[in-house]
């Protein structure tokens, strides 16, 4: 065992971590607004000047984990209006693909614990081009890419610094700062960083007034008190200006109110650009401070300044500092060499390491209590009564304060259920116990309706994901089994389960409209993949019967069933809720295999063209279906399970009830695939597809003129590039086409795309179905690959080859360059860039170029697992 894992045995070093957002500034949380426009009520303007209600955001921020002391680094170049101290970007209503950071930064090192941490931010010398950047997204429409800052071309005569912020912990609450500016223009340039400390605003809300206090002790340390932190210190070397005002909100600037105060959060800021001296307090005090460090680096020089915050104090805090750093970078590299074994070039172990940094960067300590947040705070102003209608209102006992994986802490700097499930497989491979508790978190009583829905995210916690929870549980304990010799933590997976019960009633009750096991489910996730918006009212009255949601439920169904299995194995009465499940997929399976057939009802498989379908059902009863080849249809995959004859030998209870069902409903048992037919080592096949349905199925979704890209599956056939799907309602055309980039349409925000790009997390359950597929017909089953080549392949090589196409995003090609990082040449060939990885939200369906959130390293970051080959487990 390492240094690392032997540290991961201790909660406590997991106690100070970068869980300071990227973003506060137009969240839901902070909107107090009558109409719920959280992009207008806070603003990135306003972010200088108003203390946060329920979170704080910084540069390479790092705090506790109760968000109570936070440290970050702020930057002045002596040209910008303002100092850097947060990262820009565009609200959802100024992008013209929506919200985007306009930004270049990179998370490039941490371990589990946060005992070692690396990340670069990129900052320029010349003026910000906030204005420009405003302005030309502005002016650009949907079908136009994203103005970026690399395409302002402020980099191109490298006038930059690259600022490395790294830190190592020396004890549990003992961190070691470095922060590293590399002037990378041929002249000399001149910088003030100003590495800055403050407390969460706690006291102005009428809970507890109870002020903490940062003070001056010396030239170069700063005092920390806190009621429930303690006492610590931050160590400032080479004695800097040291400037102390107050983490409340500026009431005059913002509106123009007159608190009587002398000291506001934006004190520093108006201190060093402005000069304004009264606006830091000379007594040296305050609940904010910043470390004033002014520079001249010459033309391709560097500065160095170090810090350390630890709790107590200590008379030579530098004297083993570079030899603790040491220690803590070698310790990082013994652990990721440990973890790296199955992987074969520096270019992988690269693209891995920073993936698991992303990963392990982009938690925050997420705080939101509904009710509160509804009812307004005792001593704010109360907030109109609208709110109490509005958003989140069936919500109240939601009651969030935790650590959590955000899918990117500036872009979506909230939780996501189905996104969170997703993380936690790659996260599960450093820290399984940390896995382990974000999946239990969502189902504790504080996050869970008493219902049994699943939180979706803050803008809606209603809305409805894939629920592909128990899936993510069943990996996990999985994966936590084999990276723990083989221990399994059966208490978890029962626990889950235990609440997963209640998630799954809710489904059956609230989707299922007809009782007729196909499911409806609305949004699940897909954003603007259908005709309409799936969150809404149909304009043509009715309901979507969605090929989608009755897989996932299915799929749900053989999770449940999976691990109910597994804990049969330990208390028998599981064996009844195995049968359960079973006996439920049976229904879905013989429901979505009827449909569509000669003879039978009209439904959501379409012999003719070889494909699922959603369809819509009118209120007169009348069906209509829509023509969309889409990651819809290919979806049903997902639903597949393989068990051993084992199964059935050692659970006598289990066999006895199936062996009843199937005598007695012999027409479901004949719907399921080859159900009375043993496979290659006396193993059955559960899934929604015979044979003949998932080689028609494949055969589209492995033809590169349709869903097959050179990077992975697509998420809309490329045949509707030239053959848009198009619905005609009173005199009005609703059109589908092939997107492959950014969203050309503002459904659902216009922020995503599944119209025609790669994402992630499909492709790898598609990975996972097929190696399930593969387990049961053996390496005799072949299929073309791709489609029309005449070359075939088993199901378990084209999982091989869909891997490599997914993994390619990354790595360098043969001319060097990494698709996912699009066409600048400077990203793709200057030193100081080829190298650091961004993990986009998903990717351009014909040349893999990353869309969307730029650091959505969550659900993308299950490359790590591609990189090392996707193992599914059976029972």
């Amino acid at each position: 065992m390492n240094k690392e894992q032997e540290r991961l045995l201790h909660k406590d070093w997991k106690k100070w971590g970068p869980y300071v957002s990227d973003r506060q500034w137009g969240t839901v949380r902070e909107d107090y607004s009558a109409d719920g426009n959280a992009w207008d009520y806070t603003t990135h303007d306003m972010a200088r000047s108003k203390a946060w209600r329920w979170g704080e955001e910084g540069i390479a921020g790092i705090c506790d984990n109760q968000q109570l002391l936070c440290f970050a680094i702020a930057l002045w170049n002596k040209k910008d209006p303002i100092i850097k101290e947060r990262y820009f970007g565009l609200s959802g209503h100024q992008g013209n693909h929506a919200e985007d950071v306009k930004e270049l930064y990179y998370y490039l090192d941490s371990t589990p614990t946060h005992s070692y941490m690396k990340m670069l931010y990129k900052y320029p010398q010349q003026p910000f081009p906030y204005t420009q950047l405003l302005e030309e997204n502005r002016r650009r429409g949907k079908q136009d890419p994203e103005f970026e800052l690399i395409d302002t071309g402020i980099f191109d005569r490298d006038e930059y610094f690259d600022v490395f912020v790294e830190y190592a912990k020396a004890a549990p609450e003992d961190l070691l700062i470095k922060i590293t500016v590399h002037n990378r223009a041929q002249t000399p340039a001149d910088l003030h960083v100003l590495p800055t400390l403050w407390f969460r605003n706690t006291w102005d809300w009428g809970y507890d007034s109870t002020k903490p206090l940062l003070s001056g002790n010396g030239a170069d340390v700063i005092d920390i008190t806190h009621k429930k932190l303690g006492y610590y210190q931050l160590y400032c070397e080479d004695a800097p200006e040291i400037l102390f005002t107050e983490n409340e909100t500026n009431f005059p600037r913002l509106y123009n109110y007159q608190d009587g105060k002398r000291f506001y959060k934006d004190g520093i800021n108006d201190y060093v650009v402005q000069g304004h001296t009264a606006a830091v307090n000379d007594t040296l005090q305050g609940t904010k401070a910043a470390a004033n460090y002014h520079f001249t680096i010459p033309g391709g020089g560097a500065a160095t300044i170090r810090l350390r915050l630890m709790k107590g104090a200590d008379s030579h805090p530098f004297k083993d500092f570079d030899l603790t750093f040491n220690a803590r970078q070698l310790e990082a590299d013994t652990f990721y060499h440990t973890l790296q074994q199955k992987l074969a070039t520096d270019d992988e172990k690269l693209v891995q390491r920073q993936a698991f940094a992303g990963m392990l960067w982009n938690k925050q300590f997420y705080y939101y209590y509904v009710a509160q947040w509804l009812n307004g705070d005792p001593a704010q102003p109360p907030p109109p009564a609208e709110r109490l209608t509005g958003r989140n209102k069936e919500w109240k006992h939601l009651n969030n304060e935790d650590i959590i994986s955000m899918p990117d802490k500036w872009e979506y700097p909230w939780y996501a259920a189905w996104d969170l499930a997703f993380h936690c497989i790659p996260l599960a491979m450093v820290d399984s116990t940390f896995a382990k508790e974000q999946l239990s978190l969502l189902t504790r009583e504080w996050y869970m309706h008493p219902s049994g829905e699943l939180p979706a995210y803050e803008w809606a916690f209603d809305d409805v994901n894939p629920p592909v929870h128990a899936w993510a549980a069943w990996r996990v304990f999985q994966l936590d089994k084999e990276y723990n010799n083989g221990q399994e933590d059966i208490a978890f997976l029962e626990s889950v389960f235990h609440k997963l019960l209640l998630n799954f009633t809710w489904w059956v009750n609230r989707k299922d409209t007809n009782d007729n096991n196909i499911f409806e489910g609305g949004f699940l996730g897909l954003d603007n993949i259908g005709v309409f918006d799936r969150t809404a009212s149909l304009p043509t009255g009715g309901y979507i019967e969605q090929a989608d949601g009755t897989s996932w439920m299915a799929m749900y169904c053989l999770n449940m069933l999976r691990i109910s299995l597994e804990l049969a194995r330990h208390n028998k009465v599981y064996a009844d809720l195995a049968t359960k499940f079973f006996e439920h997929f049976l229904y879905i399976a013989g429901a979505i295999s009827r449909m569509g057939e000669a003879g039978g009802e009209e439904g959501l498989w379409d012999e003719e063209d070889g494909f699922f379908y959603d369809q819509i059902r009118f209120t007169n009863d009348g069906v209509t279906k829509m023509k969309v080849r889409s990651m819809v249809g290919l979806i049903p995959l997902f639903a597949v399970a393989v068990l051993d004859e084992e199964v059935f030998t050692t659970q006598p209870e289990f066999t006895k009830r199936l062996k009843w069902f199937l005598d007695f409903r012999p027409d479901l048992a004949s719907l399921v695939s080859r159900w009375y037919e043993k496979g290659t080592g006396e193993m059955h096949l559960l899934s929604l597809l015979r044979g003949h349905r998932m080689k028609r199925i494949l055969r589209r979704m492995l033809d590169e003129t349709e869903f097959l890209s050179d990077y992975g599956v697509r998420s809309l056939s490329k045949y509707h590039e030239q053959h848009p799907y198009e619905f005609w309602l009173d005199g009005n055309r609703f059109t589908v086409a092939y997107a492959p980039g950014e969203s050309n349409t503002g459904m659902f925000g216009g922020n995503s795309n599944w119209r025609g790009p790669v994402w992630m997390p499909v492709n790898y359950l598609i990975i996972e179905s097929l190696q399930y597929f593969h387990r049961y017909y053996g390496d005799d089953f072949k299929v073309e690959y791709p489609t029309h080549s005449g070359n075939y392949l088993s199901l378990k090589e084209i999982s091989v080859e869909l891997s490599k196409r997914l993994v390619r995003l990354f790595l360098r090609d043969e001319n060097g360059r990494r698709p996912a990082m699009g066409a600048h040449d400077k990203l793709q060939h200057d030193p100081h860039f080829r190298d650091y990885l961004l993990f986009y939200e998903y990717f351009h369906g014909d040349n893999g170029r990353g869309a969307g959130a730029a650091h959505q390293t969550g659900w993308t970051g299950l490359v790590v697992k591609l990189l090392e080959g996707v193992t599914v487990h059976f029972l």
